[in-house]
């Protein structure tokens, strides 16, 4: 490796990023008003086991990100390997991401998507601005795990167990 320091372009970044095999959430939360709102997120990571934390980062160009940034509480919904419909539906813009999916609200009322592997809920415990995202750190106050094989994600793909 030459000792030069050279820039690294956002599209040589996120192809060696890709190569990092993910599991595939739906990252949710409700607004002031009791609107769900989601999106798909690999940028999902356990932080602490004691206490329990969570983080998740989110772009300041998302349309979701205000709505995260007024909750007290956000829900992470861990994909299972039949739900690539629904991350793709997830990732789509302009539409009512909520409007054709059932959900049922969680403990702390945030949205939890039904089939997934496990659903997190989280109070909100600091949040981080770093480059053109949010990092949203949680504690986790509730959770639900199923034994189902998860949706992974890896080099613009999805994958399965």
């Amino acid at each position: 490796m030459s000792s030069e320091t050279s820039r690294v372009t956002g599209e040589l970044f996120r192809r060696a990023a890709g190569r990092f095999a993910t599991g595939v959430t739906i990252a949710t939360v409700r607004d002031p008003e009791g609107a769900p709102h989601g999106m798909t997120v690999n940028s999902f990571t356990s932080v602490s086991l004691e206490p329990p934390l969570v983080l998740v980062c989110i772009a300041h160009a998302a349309v979701t990100v205000e709505s995260f940034r007024t909750a007290k509480h956000f829900g992470i919904n861990v994909l299972a390997h039949d739900q690539r419909e629904i991350s793709d539906h997830f990732a789509r813009k302009g539409h009512d991401r909520f409007a054709s999916v059932d959900w049922l609200p969680g403990v702390t009322g945030v949205p939890l998507l039904p089939g997934v592997v496990a659903a997190i809920e989280c109070e909100v415990h600091s949040t981080v601005r770093a480059g053109d995202h949010d990092i949203f750190l949680g504690e986790v106050v509730c959770v639900e795990v199923h034994e189902k094989r998860p949706l992974l994600y890896f080099a613009s793909g999805y994958h399965t167990l």
